[in-house]
């Protein structure tokens, strides 16, 4: 470093134990930038109601990064939560990760519970298993269980899950069957959960739940029924 080798932001460094932000700083030896070896970043976030799936928003409305207080990383959201549901939501800078947990063709499985309008018969809990018709396309087979519901209630609660990530699909399904969804939360992505997760709050994911994550993002869907 003494020899003036080393250049950080232009200007040569010869003072030992000088420090600088490989991540932020124009580091250069003889000449070349010093290239960063990234490192990868998971985080678990619970995203609450209010707050758009993007890094920005043109009508200036909240965003999830909004949430990452302390956050130095370039971190991306998986997939998308619209702005009315909550739940959980993956934040990386893992991009060959990110591409196949939001491909339909690896049947990563995502749970919502969705709070709908009126009691759904059997007859609706079959057509959404089946799939049914949403935007002039028919909507993969999904699992679905309808929560205890007490005598008289003018509403239920539905447990979804679905392995393909259209554009608010469970909302749009329980449309299509005559049940509007007036809450959705979702409570997994593939093998995560975190019940305990408040809404607003972060946490990075620990080793075997990222091991976790990607095996199941190598997996297929099972067979259209």
């Amino acid at each position: 470093m003494l020899d003036g080798r080393v250049q950080v932001n232009g200007a040569t460094v010869r003072e030992l134990g000088s420090k600088a932000d490989p991540a932020r700083d124009d580091i250069r030896v003889d000449g070349r930038r010093v290239k960063v070896v990234e490192q990868h970043r998971y985080l678990l976030l619970n995203k609450p109601r209010g707050y758009v799936t993007t890094r920005s928003d043109p009508q200036r409305r909240p965003t999830v990064i909004d949430l990452l207080r302390g956050v130095r990383e370039y971190l991306y959201p998986v997939g998308r939560l619209d702005f009315e549901s909550e739940g959980l939501l993956l934040l990386t800078n893992d991009g060959d990760l990110a591409a196949r947990l939001t491909h339909p063709s690896h049947g990563v499985a995502r749970v919502y519970e969705a709070r709908v309008l009126g009691v759904p018969d059997e007859h609706d809990v079959q057509r959404l298993s089946r799939g049914l018709v949403v935007d002039g396309r028919r909507t993969e087979p999904a699992d679905i269980r309808v929560l205890p519901v007490r005598r008289g209630a003018d509403e239920a609660t539905l447990v979804v899950t679905i392995r393909e990530g259209r554009n608010r699909q469970v909302r749009k399904m329980c449309d299509a069957i005559g049940h509007p969804v007036n809450h959705l939360r979702r409570v997994a992505i593939g093998p995560i959960r975190d019940p305990k997760l408040k809404p607003g709050a972060f946490r990075d994911l620990r080793g075997d739940e990222i091991e976790a994550l990607k095996k199941a993002s190598r997996g297929r869907p099972s067979p259209r029924r």
